[in-house]
């Protein structure tokens, strides 16, 4: 798969850098406009290398041999911008005698919501050419200029001459979003820039953090990843803008902008919209406008929430940016009113029970089968799940800091007060000394899950172990049970559902291990942090393209070999080019957690 990207618009195209099959495509707005797109090329050409130099250009050089010379050379530049794709083909002759060549051009198109593309829900099953009406009335089209002449385009070529065809596609649609990204370089600026090995890999995840990046009119929003995330999400975006502190400062306030315009304000159980929630995600596809799928503007997670407060507490803290606190207080005091009534029976525990209508798991292991017991049995909800717990107590504990900053000491202590309370109650309920972790959950007769999961790390993310309790809980997340040798088993090896190539149960997700080094770096283990890190780095540099995935198979790393490839993780990913971000700043000694 070769992923290119700008703003709103994508493609997803084959190795020969076409769409002719499976995902591949022209997408924008969570449509893929066009389902096939493929150069006919004059007869002999061979494709010699392919190279993206950046995440919205493609370059490709072609050739036709005569015996061993080169007879005509094509250089081919792919570039995608919002809502238009320019395809230059330059030939050039290398021989004596003039040449002509013919070239075709095929475009159909699709206009399938993504949710159809990626196989979730049935296709249209009929050709919609290369413009479409939807149910709703949204009118999208494709539009080729120069329109391909019957027969193809005809180039003639005198000796050692050159010519450029210079084709462009057009995806118009009205649900254009205002607002602006920075260049590259002006990007790229904003951060540190590695040295030796982490040098290629971290400026490869900052291409790829500049490129997924969404224009939105509160600021720069990163969809989550490539192919089929390429939407904001409350979570993802949540944690990608955090681990790009202190630098990507820009990064965070569109987030949390964004988010707060878009904040629950009713109860809508198909939608699982709560007031003072946080969004999981938004689609613009047919589907999700037209009511089909809850997810035009979906809530259905139970972390965003105190992400939010999260992320704010510790822009607050690098920056003293107090006129951004006072702008969302409307926001985040309506985030605390959740977070209150996101305790569905009383005992202080934030819990989640779904509606039906969209995922059955709301915390970020969102897999049906994500939270089991030891004897392997699903859990039942409502489910209070241990990370989320741990936000909630860092969130209490930002809140605390917000009040403190606008003078207001008595709810600033009454905010310590709840923080110090969860903090009890994680230790109290979750704590399972025979396994020396934390338990996954608790489900709905307040039952814990006792098996070992990568969870326990975002807990000392997020400040919520006893320090007492650290060398322990340490020990048992880098057991062989747990520890790849790449990263964190989402499940550890010896539980019932453990499987390796499993999208939450045993695979190893680089963005759950970042945060677990950061949990190590907030409790002073330098040096264990730094071989976290060092192992993701190697997982970075066993990737021909340098990118963290979004997961990887959870088998024990071998000598020399690369880790077992998930077949349709993402990439690039946003958190996982992050996670490359801030393991490096918290190499360099700065302090983020």
């Amino acid at each position: 798969m070769l992923p290119l990207k700008e703003d709103d618009t994508y493609l997803v195209l084959n190795a020969r850098g076409f769409a002719e099959a499976g995902a591949e495509g022209f997408y924008r707005h969570d449509t893929r406009f066009l389902a096939r797109y493929r150069l006919d090329l004059p007869e002999g050409l061979g494709l010699l290398e392919t190279r993206s130099p950046r995440p919205d250009l493609l370059l490709q050089d072609w050739a036709r041999f005569r015996g061993p010379e080169g007879e005509v050379h094509l250089r081919r530049e792919l570039r995608v911008m919002r809502g238009r794709v320019l395809d230059r083909l330059a030939f050039r002759n290398l021989s004596r005698e003039p040449l002509e060549l013919r070239v075709g051009w095929e475009a159909r198109g699709s206009f399938e919501d993504l949710f159809q593309a990626r196989g979730w829900h049935p296709p249209s099953g009929s050709d919609r050419g290369l413009s479409y009406r939807a149910a709703d009335g949204v009118e999208q089209r494709v539009t080729l200029s120069p329109p391909p002449p019957e027969g193809g385009f005809r180039l003639h070529l005198p000796p050692k001459g050159e010519e450029a065809l210079v084709l462009e596609v057009g995806l118009e649609s009205p649900l254009e979003a205002q607002g602006h990204l920075p260049g590259y370089e002006a990007f790229l600026r904003t951060f540190p820039q590695g040295e030796g090995p982490w040098e290629a890999p971290l400026r490869q995840a900052l291409l790829d953090l500049r490129a997924l990046l969404l224009a939105t009119p509160e600021g720069p929003v990163p969809a989550a990843g490539i192919p089929w995330f390429v939407a904001p999400f409350g979570r993802d975006s949540l944690l990608t803008a955090f681990m790009l502190l202190p630098w990507g400062k820009g990064v965070a306030q569109g987030v949390l902008r964004y988010l707060a315009r878009r904040q629950g304000a009713v109860f809508d159980p198909f939608r699982e919209e709560e007031p003072g929630k946080i969004l999981h995600e938004v689609r613009l596809g047919e589907l999700s406008r037209t009511g089909r799928v809850p997810f035009a503007r979906y809530f259905g997670t139970v972390d965003a929430t105190p992400l939010f407060l999260v992320l704010l507490g510790r822009y607050l803290d690098l920056t003293g940016d107090l006129d951004l606190v006072r702008e969302l207080r409307p926001h985040w005091e309506a985030a605390l009113g959740w977070l209150e009534g996101a305790d569905l029976d009383g005992d202080g525990l934030l819990e989640f029970s779904p509606s039906g209508a969209g995922l059955t798991v709301h915390s970020w292991k969102d897999s049906h089968d994500s939270l089991s017991h030891g004897d392997g049995r699903l859990a039942e909800p409502p489910l209070a799940v241990s990370e989320v717990q741990g936000y909630a107590y860092a969130a209490h504990r930002a809140a605390a800091g917000f009040y403190r900053a606008l003078g207001e000491e008595a709810r600033a202590e009454a905010q310590e007060a709840r923080a110090r309370e969860l903090f009890r109650l994680i230790q109290e309920r979750f704590w399972l000394p025979e396994l020396a972790t934390y338990a996954l959950a608790l489900d709905r007769r307040k039952e814990p899950l006792r098996v070992k999961a990568s969870d326990a790390g975002h807990l000392l993310w997020a400040g919520a172990v006893p320090p007492e309790r650290v060398p322990e809980l340490v020990g048992t997340l880098f057991s062989e049970e747990m520890w790849s040798g790449w990263g964190l088993r989402t499940l550890g090896s010896g539980e019932v559902r453990y499987n390796p190539l499993s999208y939450h149960n045993g695979s190893v997700w680089p963005h759950d291990t970042a945060l677990f080094a950061g949990g190590l770096f907030r409790y002073g283990l330098r040096e264990e942090g730094a071989r976290v890190a060092e192992a993701l780095l190697d997982l970075a540099l066993s990737q021909p393209d340098l990118r963290l995935p979004e997961l990887v198979g959870g088998f024990p790393r071998e000598a020399g070999l690369p880790p077992v490839p998930y077949p349709v993780a993402c990439r690039p990913q946003a958190w996982d080019a992050g996670a490359l971000v801030y393991l490096y700043t918290l190499l360099r000694g700065f302090r983020n957690w």
